[in-house]
């Protein structure tokens, strides 16, 4: 269970995120919804440690946790970025397994195993040779997906997972997550498509930008 209490965030003498007080619970998907400048991604990236809280705290299972200074981060929270940021120069399986095996140690073998598996979990099993320039969009927020997995995080965040997929696709994204949560994983995603929040969302925040 991941909790916060008091967060706060100002960027510039401006205060983006007010004493921010919210419980994830196990196995469950929150979902982050408001207009743009209201503090969504914000508040995402302070969760998973690509920005650091002016005040605050984190409890992680019962414990205090700073996601900004976790040495072990990226096998704690997992993000799935709006541009995927997948590597052009390396396939699908070098963009997997790319972490595990310079961040977690594991073996190269071991690590192709485990990205075989989640490629093919996520119907890519067929594109693990190929370079992020020959997929479809739905593909690389696929691909992102497996390589946040693939480090095993207890929590899975998303930023707009669906803001550049058309209907089907994002109906894809949308029973994919909904699939990792029947797996138990945890997951925050923050979006814009209310419909798409209502659709996988156990709890819901909403945001608004501050004066």
């Amino acid at each position: 269970m991941l909790e916060l209490k008091g967060i706060t965030k100002k960027f510039g003498g401006k205060t983006i995120l007010d004493d921010v007080n919210l419980t994830v619970e196990d196995g469950k998907i929150l979902t982050i919804v408001g207009p743009s400048g209201a503090g969504k991604t914000t508040l995402l990236r302070c969760i998973s440690g690509l920005a650091e809280v002016d005040s605050g705290e984190f409890i992680l299972d019962g414990q205090t946790f700073d996601p900004a200074t976790n040495r072990d981060n990226d096998s704690v929270i997992g993000v799935v970025f709006q541009d995927y940021q997948l590597f052009p120069n390396l396939t699908v399986l070098q963009n997997v397994t790319l972490a595990p095996t310079m961040v977690l140690k594991q073996a190269t073998s071991d690590a192709k195993k485990e990205a075989k598996r989640l490629l093919d979990q996520l119907n890519l099993g067929d594109k693990a040779d190929l370079y992020p320039y020959e997929l479809s969009g739905g593909q690389k927020q696929r691909v992102a997906i497996v390589r946040a997995l693939a480090m095993h995080p207890k929590l899975l965040c998303y930023d707009e997972p669906t803001s550049a997929l058309d209907p089907d696709l994002r109906r894809e994204v949308q029973q994919i997550i909904v699939k990792l949560r029947d797996e138990g994983i945890t997951q925050i995603v923050v979006t814009h498509d209310i419909p798409f929040a209502e659709a996988i969302a156990d709890q819901m925040m909403r945001v608004e930008p501050k004066d």
